[in-house]
């Protein structure tokens, strides 16, 4: 399965759980507001689209309307206040994937 994790700038939160869930799925992050935003072949690699917060899934909707109706987004609902080292972000991406599992599976 491919899981695209996908945050404001791709350093913290779906970097970190890219790399949590590397033996697990095929992963890959995104960032909306960086130097290299998604794009959409990225966005069509994906099985599955794990967006940190809900206002992520609607600018991945408003910039690739026809393909994101295509997928299955998750929103993790995790707000942007940790680093990539925090172990408690670690513990929460873990807590929300089991909470979604039925959908990562």
């Amino acid at each position: 399965m491919n899981v695209l994790f996908i945050c404001n700038q791709n350093r913290n939160r779906s970097k970190l759980a890219e790399h949590i869930f590397q033996n697990k799925f095929n992963t890959q992050s995104a960032g909306l507001y960086n130097s290299k935003p998604l794009h959409e072949k990225q966005l069509r690699w994906a099985d599955i689209v794990v967006v940190m917060e809900e206002e992520q899934r609607q600018e991945v909707e408003k910039r690739f309307p026809e393909l994101s109706v295509q997928k299955r987004i998750l929103s993790f609902d995790i707000p942007d206040v940790y680093n990539y080292d925090n172990p408690q972000l670690k513990e929460i991406l873990e807590m929300k994937s089991k909470r979604f599992s039925k959908y990562l599976s």
